[in-house]
C-alpha cells in the first residue's frame, strides 16, 4: 500500500456542486494517479487514489453511458 502526501495537491470538484459542499473532489498527482475525496470531510478524511489507467477506465465508462440511471 503506498501513502501519498496530499498536502500539496491541487483539489478540484464540480462546479454543479451545492453550497453544502457535498460532492467529490479530485486530484491530479505528478505520477499520473488520481485522488478522489469527499469534500464533507474538509479535507481531513480518506482519499481513494487511482492509476491513470483506472481512471481512464473510469472516464470511459462515464463517457459511454455505462453508469446511467435506471
Amino acid at each position: 500500500m503506498n501513502k501519498y502526501d496530499l498536502s500539496g495537491a491541487a483539489w478540484r470538484k464540480s462546479s454543479h456542486s451545492n453550497a453544502d459542499r457535498n460532492c467529490v473532489e479530485v486530484a491530479f498527482l505528478g505520477d499520473g494517479s488520481v485522488a478522489v475525496r469527499d469534500s464533507k470531510d474538509s479535507g481531513n478524511g480518506p482519499a481513494l487514489i487511482f492509476t491513470s489507467s483506472e481512471w481512464a477506465a473510469f472516464m470511459g465508462g462515464v463517457i459511454d453511458g455505462e453508469f446511467q440511471r435506471p
